[in-house]
């Protein structure tokens, strides 16, 4: 496969993860995401434990696959605007970019 055209980013840092939002483009371009999805982790599948950040017992959300499946329509809707190809690479690169900055209410320690 070639490189990820799609990158994502989460806009807050440090111990204030739940006040940011989605940050994705795809080639550069900036897209914009439902509202419901925008604020909002990705349910991806990971660790994102604060204290056990290594520990397989903390591992959750849903695995790439099952992701693509659940998401599929508001996806379609967001490749549609931006002319993106809906076929399984985009659909997998755009997972994997949101999984490398998905995140957890919580997982920062903010709250603890």
């Amino acid at each position: 496969m070639q490189n990820n055209p799609f990158t994502a980013k989460w806009s807050a840092q440090g111990h204030t993860l739940c006040l940011g939002h989605w940050i994705i483009h795809y080639q550069g371009l900036p897209l914009s995401l439902p509202d419901s999805k925008a604020e909002n982790d990705m349910d991806t599948r990971g660790n994102f434990s604060y204290l056990f950040p290594d520990e397989d017992d903390f591992v959750e959300g849903t695995a790439e696959d099952d992701w693509i499946v659940a998401n599929v329509d508001w996806l379609a809707e967001v490749f549609e605007q931006y002319q993106i190809p809906l076929d399984e690479p985009h659909l997998r690169w755009f997972y994997r970019a949101v999984n490398a900055a998905d995140w957890r209410c919580g997982s920062c320690g903010g709250c603890i």
